[in-house]
């Protein structure tokens, strides 16, 4: 297959990439618009693969999507490019509802008029496949709160939306489904709970602590720390969307998750274990975790139910929370580099000529 991957520059999208350029035989055109989370150094290992192209292009800009539909004849799209940041959310929610919701609006149209110009046998067999994120369904109940058999998102879960990086990937879903419904668009939907591991941009919670705590600079952790996410070890979540891509049916929607209930505190105090015994010191590196005032509308809990995905497709998590935690702690150790280049804004000076001040 020729798979078109949007926001293939970022955390997700990389390691899609790699994925199937290392383990497949299937070829991949990575459209990113390069915001400050596009790094073309997270696909340094797989850039001059012949069967891998890029194009700088916006999910906005319609008449660079049709060029590119029609100039590589894509079998499939996976789309991730979106903003995806709560903070960034809260502070600026524009970019938000343009790139999550304007983006994927235009992006379904050239789609919709590509795959309308498509052969009967290619049009019945071409897939749009939206990846999305647990948020979309609000929070759940929290341990301290409730009692018993707590509940976990199924691909049924009402919609409540928190934070504005929420509800305009809520507002995306609800298109994808609409031109399924409506037009006929042979579309996939995923969600998925909180992804980590490396080349994992360092504003997130996990590469924020790691490269906190080398640096000697305070751990914020929010409120109590007592928050409780899913974590989903990137690779896993490559290997997945590579699986309902190829074999997920038509209208379908799969919820992806690592079954890693962690509080918040609990994954920064790992951390620190982990690196207490790697890069020992002195001083302990759960001396430097500060309590900061909590995000306004914070989730309390997410929690995915992936046994659809087991059930139907076959797959599972390989990586346990220790395991996959561990590896991400020994590729931030390992790569200081692509850190630094990150903190300093070389990254996108170096590969795509911006302009970057630091």
């Amino acid at each position: 297959m020729r798979i078109l991957v949007t926001g293939g520059a970022g955390f997700i999208g990389s390691a899609v990439i790699r994925n199937i350029i290392e383990n497949t035989q299937d070829s991949v055109v990575n459209i990113d618009k390069l915001t400050y989370a596009g790094n073309l150094e997270s696909l340094v290992t797989i850039e001059d693969n012949e069967r891998y192209s890029f194009e700088q292009v916006d999910i906005c800009d319609r008449a660079e999507l049709d060029r590119v539909f029609n100039t590589y004849r894509p079998d499939a799209v996976m789309h991730l490019a979106a903003e995806s940041h709560v903070d960034r959310s809260i502070a600026g929610p524009a970019d938000f509802i343009e790139t999550n919701i304007v983006g994927t609006y235009t992006l379904l149209e050239a789609a919709r008029a590509y795959w309308n110009g498509l052969e009967e046998v290619r049009k019945a067999t071409f897939r749009f496949h939206h990846i999305s994120t647990d948020e979309v369904y609000g929070d759940l109940p929290h341990p301290d709160e409730q009692g018993g058999v707590l509940p976990l998102f199924t691909e049924c879960t009402s919609y409540a939306p928190s934070s504005p990086y929420s509800a305009s990937k809520a507002s995306s879903d609800h298109l994808v489904r609409a031109w399924r419904r409506t037009y006929g668009l042979p579309t996939i939907v995923t969600n998925c709970s909180n992804n980590y591991g490396p080349y994992h941009f360092p504003e997130k919670l996990i590469p924020l602590v790691i490269l906190n705590a080398l640096e000697g600079t305070p751990l914020p952790v929010y409120g109590k720390g007592d928050q409780i996410r899913d974590w989903l070890y990137v690779e896993d979540h490559a290997r997945a969307l590579y699986k309902v891509v190829t074999d997920g049916a038509v209208g379908e929607t799969y919820n992806i998750g690592g079954y890693n209930e962690k509080r918040n505190l609990e994954v920064v105090q790992t951390i620190c274990s982990i690196l207490d015994s790697l890069v020992p010191k002195d001083t302990k590196y759960e001396d430097q975790i500060i309590f900061v005032e909590d995000r306004p509308g914070h989730d309390r809990r997410y929690a995915i139910d992936s046994s659809k995905i087991q059930r139907e497709l076959g797959w599972v998590p390989i990586e346990t929370f220790e395991t996959g935690l561990k590896k991400t702690i020994e590729w931030y150790l390992a790569n200081r580099e692509w850190c630094q280049h990150v903190k300093d804004g070389s990254y996108q000076r170096e590969r795509v000529g911006i302009e970057v001040y630091t």
